[in-house]
């Protein structure tokens, strides 16, 4: 198979400046044959929610949270930019990468240092756990995850739930307690949309 040399582009916008100079350019980037934006204002949102009481009060379930997603796109640099460039003959992919779901129900987890620190999912040598309450893998190998260390170990989340260390539990629990969370096996984390399409 022979390869096809295509102009492209790869822009990552983390902040209100990559925006502005994503929408201040948007024309530019039609002399390409593919463009990848990456967006990263759901996942800044998030973290953000995560850490201000504010964000909790608007965005304290799906619906509100939804909510002020669809409210910040209808105003956004991103929104002004797809409008310059409507008219244009394009073709566009809108995908993400991953979901998140809701967290309500914590699970006390006990790990040595090397055990990664993910509310959905953990890997590590010396797991602690109740079985009950995660999805796990002893053997990595046979769901086809990757061995990171010889006796390593993967546990997930089973539902709405999320994982906490014993130090300062009350502490975490409150504070990620409704949070969006990502890394698990749910559906909501796993199937992502994918929408194509075409100016008219």
């Amino acid at each position: 198979m022979q390869k096809k040399d295509i102009k492209y582009s790869y822009t990552k916008v983390v902040g209100n400046q990559d925006a502005q100079q994503l929408l201040s350019g948007i024309h530019n980037l039609l002399n390409n044959d593919l463009n990848v934006i990456v967006y990263n204002f759901v996942d800044m949102l998030s973290h953000a929610r995560t850490e201000m009481e504010v964000l909790k009060e608007l965005a304290g379930d799906e619906h509100g949270y939804r909510s002020i997603t669809k409210s910040w796109f209808e105003h956004s640099p991103l929104r002004q930019a797809l409008k310059k460039i409507a008219d244009r003959k394009i073709r566009l992919v809108i995908s993400t990468d991953h979901g998140s779901v809701q967290v309500k129900t914590p699970y006390k987890v006990i790990g040595d240092k090397q055990t990664t620190s993910n509310l959905r999912y953990k890997h590590g040598k010396n797991l602690n756990y109740s079985p009950k309450d995660v999805l796990a893998f002893k053997n990595p190998k046979e769901a086809g995850l990757p061995l990171p260390h010889v006796n390593s170990s993967f546990i997930f989340a089973k539902e709405d739930g999320f994982l906490c260390y014993p130090n300062n539990y009350n502490y975490y629990v409150n504070y990620y307690k409704n949070t969006f969370q990502h890394g698990g096996v749910s559906m909501e984390e796993m199937i992502i949309p994918v929408i194509q399409m075409e100016s008219k």
